[in-house]
């Protein structure tokens, strides 16, 4: 029987890096997102911008005249990268506590207890907020880095905790007892016995991850808190926190206030990170369905 999740999510995710990858090489993509706010006509009128959808700008175009479809294309790559980054970070932060726990009389035990306790009693997003908002982290020429510091770390608790409770359950099986028993070093447990038993729900916990740590980005950007973002002086005693991606929860949040002018062009964002939100998840279950028939 074939698996039709893990199919069409693996589909859904070719197509999105080729357009991520080949997709701003294409002349017409790069001359889309130039500002073009007002178009003369022949008759001598002239329009200005939000144009909507029509065969010239099939996503229409935002209040500054960028073609929409052209401003998904190129923010499609950073989009992958900052959402792969920020997992990967998460989960090798996760892996590296859940061994350090493994002894009995661990202290990294307790703390990965109460980093799972404050995930488990406040919400992502507020954690997020609280520490992305922080004035040290505002200024900070470093932002992005610590941006994306913040929101690895912000889920770790639970992920460790995950990954401590299967490899305590392993650890009192009978081969691992008795790799114990003929001397193998941690390090040859963790490779011949751990390991393999891990990875299985290890892989289909990070993919349905990357569709939360989606929905994560597009949240905070709705309420106008982006990750790639840098403080510019621009005179004494002024500054601005400026954009520099068009990564899709950055599209939409910028796109927030223009929904009365123009529904198109908060839509087109939103229905860019619906669609990879669901080819995570499709992904996820798929392999968990194809894990559960090994």
């Amino acid at each position: 029987m074939r698996n039709i999740p893990l199919i069409a999510g693996l589909f859904m995710l070719a197509f999105l890096v080729i357009v991520a990858w080949a997709g701003p090489m294409i002349p017409s993509v790069k001359e889309g997102i130039a500002q073009q706010r007002m178009v003369f006509n022949e008759s001598g009128t002239f329009e200005r911008a939000p144009f909507p959808p029509s065969l010239q700008h099939l996503f229409g175009t935002d209040e500054d005249g960028r073609d929409l479809l052209s401003l998904v294309i190129m923010g499609a790559k950073d989009t992958l990268l900052l959402i792969f980054v920020i997992s990967i970070i998460r989960y090798a932060a996760a892996l590296l506590l859940a061994l350090l726990s493994l002894p009995e009389k661990s202290p990294f035990r307790a703390v990965i207890y109460s980093l799972n306790g404050f995930a488990a009693s406040l919400p992502i997003m507020f954690a997020a907020i609280l520490f992305i908002t922080m004035p040290v982290f505002t200024f900070s020429p470093y932002r992005v880095y610590w941006v994306v510091l913040i929101l690895s770390l912000s889920d770790v608790g639970r992920v460790a905790y995950v990954f401590q409770q299967s490899m305590k359950s392993i650890s009192h099986t009978q081969y691992v007892e008795a790799g114990v028993t003929i001397g193998n070093s941690p390090f040859g447990l963790f490779s011949r016995h751990y390991l393999p038993n891990l990875l299985p729900d290890a892989i289909i916990h990070f993919f349905m991850d990357l569709g939360k740590v989606a929905l994560l980005l597009g949240q905070l950007g709705i309420l106008s808190i982006f990750v790639t973002q840098v403080f510019v002086q621009l005179n004494y005693g002024y500054g601005e926190l400026q954009n520099t991606s068009l990564n899709w929860p950055t599209l939409l949040g910028m796109a927030r206030s223009d929904m009365i002018r123009g529904f198109w062009i908060p839509f087109f964002p939103a229905l860019a990170l619906t669609y990879l939100i669901l080819t995570f998840n499709f992904i996820g279950e798929g392999l968990r369905k194809h894990f559960s028939r090994i």
